[in-house]
């Protein structure tokens, strides 16, 4: 089984938005900004007070790295694959992290690690995993 993100009431929003294809980030309805991973308070201003804003998907490699051997079995077939961080455009302090794949529901060693880069384009697919619907990240220049 891959591991599957831990799903809490302050998260939850993020995944509905994600079962319909949206990328969207929790920011202060009271300062305008913008905050993940999802959290009840603004680390701001300090204000209760937040709405979901949706991203436009784009972003760039911030980092990666190639798990050599996998830690858990179940990414073993898979190996070698990518884990990456990326920053996004219209929000450089907000990382997701993901992994860069072919297509939404490729497996995770569908690209080739050499076609990596820091700084490389990226823009958001959904993949699926189990129930859910995760952020994955294809290469904006194929």
């Amino acid at each position: 089984m891959l591991l599957a993100p831990v799903l809490d009431e302050d998260g939850a929003p993020f995944w509905e938005y994600a079962a319909q294809g949206e990328l969207r980030v929790q920011a202060c309805a009271d300062c305008g900004e913008l905050r993940f991973p999802p959290r009840p308070c603004c680390p701001h201003c300090r204000s209760f007070s937040g709405e979901w804003v949706r991203m436009s998907g784009r972003g760039r490699i911030w980092s990666y790295v190639l798990p050599h051997p996998p830690l858990l079995p179940a990414y073993a077939a898979q190996a070698p694959y990518n884990a990456v961080v990326v920053e996004l455009l219209e929000a450089p302090r907000i990382r997701l992290a993901g992994n860069v794949v072919a297509a939404a529901d490729a497996p995770l060693n569908s690209v080739d690690p050499a076609r990596l880069r820091i700084g490389a384009g990226v823009k958001v697919t959904f993949g699926r995993l189990g129930e859910l619907a995760v952020p994955r990240w294809l290469l904006e220049r194929p």
